[in-house]
């Protein structure tokens, strides 16, 4: 999909009339993923069978590295470092652990729009309002998945990558999600080539120097998430 595309396709996945709110869930000490993985396929599995309302839980893990479905092995520099994991999730090589947050968004696109293209345009454009409420540009790139931010005061050139985005669907069922660095360590990310992008930084919001608590970032999260996919219910992780 060109960035054209994605700057254009409608954005708005509101449900239908008469759903119930999205639960939003925190979790505070951080979650071991096995345990997030099992934790989403079974939620996913009652959401696609109507028994649960759609849900979007944010949790920070233990530092880990994940392989998406296109992971090229030689972007694993440092293999012994931290656990990796093989995941069904879309992209390549990324990092997460303590400081970052993770937001596992699953949704049911018959209840609202049956659209994987303009739903991660939607993902996005979460991501990026949700920046610019700190007055930060996320810009999305024709050749690079995630959110970016220009660096000037590194370089005309430099560019840091601020957020990571991968899903899957299962009958129609979304899962997986975004991440967002908020205050996490940001040398942690030297044993993989993140997303497969050599030539590019991470950041984050303390590094661009925005003082935010976790705390503070999820309020924004969740007001920027409603409006574009609609009411949500918070919820005991």
């Amino acid at each position: 999909m060109s960035l054209q595309d994605r700057q254009t396709l409608p954005l708005d996945f509101f449900p239908k009339d008469g759903a119930d709110p999205v639960e939003w869930v925190i979790s505070d000490p951080p979650v071991a993923y096995e345990d997030a993985i099992a934790a989403m396929d079974s939620k996913v599995a009652e959401i696609a069978a109507g028994q649960a309302p759609e849900r979007v839980w944010l949790l920070e893990h233990p530092p880990l590295y994940t392989a998406g479905t296109s992971a090229d092995d030689a972007d694993l520099i440092a293999p012994d470092r931290f656990p990796v994991y093989r995941t069904g999730r879309g992209g390549q090589y990324t990092y997460h652990g303590p400081g970052q947050r993770v937001a596992y968004v699953m949704l049911d696109l018959r209840r609202r729009r049956q659209d994987v293209r303009a739903f991660v345009a939607a993902l996005e454009a979460w991501v990026i309002n949700s920046l610019w409420s700190y007055h930060i540009r996320g810009e999305r790139r024709e050749d690079r998945v995630g959110v970016w931010v220009r660096r000037p005061d590194r370089g005309a050139t430099v560019e840091d990558k601020i957020a990571a985005i991968g899903i899957r669907v299962r009958k129609w069922v979304t899962f997986h999600g975004i991440s967002i660095n908020v205050e996490p360590e940001l040398t942690h990310f030297s044993g993989i080539v993140p997303c497969g992008v050599r030539n590019h930084g991470v950041t984050s919001l303390v590094d661009l120097g925005i003082p935010v608590t976790m705390a503070e970032n999820d309020s924004v999260l969740r007001a920027e998430f409603e409006k574009l996919f609609g009411a949500t219910e918070l919820r005991t992780g």
